[in-house]
């Protein structure tokens, strides 16, 4: 794994996440939407017995332990990126890295914060992508 693919890697998990916390309102909003009632007297015994806004409950629940595990993994692999990001001795190329991989800035956020162009952002990229070393033991998604 490459420096790059690994240090993208929070922002993929960072927008699973987002689409997973987008699914679980939409479910939400399904499980306390009102059906239509059914009038008819007639019995299926294949027709489940419970109410349907129940298995979006329980998708729900389901849903929300999936993130919270994946927030976990977020947290612990941005803090090893951290790690791994201190370890870059410019200055420059570590906020870069900081604030490119940790905050998911733009290049021009990045150029407007530390006060330069964005050839200047993306050559310190470049040098900070060459300083860094991946972990053996690194986190994968």
């Amino acid at each position: 794994m490459t420096p790059k693919e690994y240090l993208k890697q929070a922002y993929r998990l960072d927008q699973k996440i987002n689409s997973d916390i987008a699914e679980a309102a939409r479910l939400r909003e399904m499980a306390s939407s009102v059906g239509s009632p059914g009038f008819e007297e007639h019995y299926n015994p294949n027709r489940p017995t419970e109410a349907s806004f129940v298995r979006c409950l329980e998708r729900v629940w389901e849903l929300e332990q999936k993130i919270n595990a994946e927030i976990d993994k977020l947290v612990d692999l941005k803090e090893q990126i951290r790690t791994v990001i201190d370890k870059v001795e410019n200055p420059d190329e570590q906020m870069v890295l900081r604030y490119r991989y940790i905050h998911n800035w733009t290049w021009e956020q990045i150029g407007d914060t530390l006060y330069a162009d964005e050839s200047t952002i993306r050559r310190w990229h470049g040098r900070a992508l060459q300083h860094i070393t991946v972990p053996e033991d690194c986190i994968r998604i």
